[in-house]
């Protein structure tokens, strides 16, 4: 695999990676759902491809905290700008929204509340436990900042009770201040060590996207950096730019790279690998704990018929 590539004409998707807007009963349901109750989504701010897929399955990712970001990150299509007050309502209005869904599991994400002390970790918890509280048997996913290496909030959303942990690193070293300027990628490494070293058992995840230069073994690199640091699911995903001043677009990877992407992951030793072209950190959120937690059952039977 190599990038060097002649880059893709932005715009001109591959067949594989055309999407088909499909505005199902699900679908519209769902979005009055969330503008009734003054929700945000990822969804929309970040304008995911998969909202028709996901949206149709009635699965969403609440964005708590406002819709503007501290931070101004290249591939991002969240505004940035500067936040308002903190909704102290919102976790309840979430867990609503989840309860009123059915779900048997939540994502929670947020923008990047740099200006708050605790960097919105209070709000976090809160949400974590009004969804618990509403449905105990709903898993929930939590996509955290860095916190600006504030290992305190941390614990304070750790000590909620969250099923996964995700923070993602999005992309390479080399690029790693390029795409995003105001992120450090120890900072980031760092938060998978204090994870574990808070909460042994916690299920920690995060995400890469390709496509914006990244080489091959800068790839793999990668994976072996965030597997030293006990990361339990990997996501890799095409990285697409939300506008045409966003961090240019490289490449499009083919089915066939992401699923040898997804072969050395596992030889590496993640739990489980989540790889396409359609991937996002959330995208099948659900389905990806209920895999790890399979694969570590038949490892865990595999080791005592060993």
């Amino acid at each position: 695999m190599s990038a060097t590539r002649q880059p893709i004409i932005f715009g001109k998707k591959p067949e594989w990676f055309k999407v088909r807007k499909q505005h199902s009963e699900n679908y519209v349901e769902l979005k009055h759902l969330v503008h009734e109750n003054n929700l945000h989504t990822v969804c929309e701010e970040a304008r995911c491809p998969n909202i028709y897929e996901c949206w149709a399955k009635r699965t969403a990712t609440f964005m708590i905290l406002g819709d503007l970001c501290t931070r101004s990150c290249r591939f991002c299509g969240v505004k940035w700008g500067r936040p308002s007050h903190v909704d102290l309502q919102e976790p309840k209005r979430v867990a609503d929204a989840v309860e009123k869904l059915g779900l048997k599991f939540a994502v929670v994400t947020s923008v990047n509340r740099d200006d708050l002390n605790d960097g919105g970790a209070a709000i976090f918890a809160a949400t974590i436990r009004a969804i618990h509280d509403r449905l105990p048997d709903c898993g929930v996913e939590v996509l955290i900042p860095d916190f600006e290496a504030n290992w305190d909030a941390l614990q304070v959303v750790i000590d909620a009770r969250p099923e996964i942990i995700s923070h993602n690193v999005e992309t390479v070293p080399r690029l790693f201040r390029r795409v995003q300027p105001w992120d450090n990628w120890d900072v980031s490494l760092n938060l998978f060590s204090k994870t574990r070293e808070l909460d042994p058992q916690m299920i920690i995840k995060s995400g890469i996207m390709v496509g914006l230069g990244e080489t091959h073994d800068e790839i793999v690199e990668v994976m072996h950096a965030l597997h030293e640091r006990d990361v339990d699911i990997l996501t890799i995903g095409q990285y697409l730019p939300p506008s045409k001043r966003h961090f240019p677009l490289q490449r499009y990877y083919t089915p066939e790279e992401f699923a040898e992407l997804r072969d050395i992951g596992l030889e590496i030793g993640f739990g489980h690998v989540e790889s396409g072209p359609m991937v996002r950190s959330s995208y099948h959120a659900g389905d990806q704990a209920d895999a790890l937690r399979l694969r570590r059952l038949r490892d865990a039977k595999q080791a005592r018929t060993a």
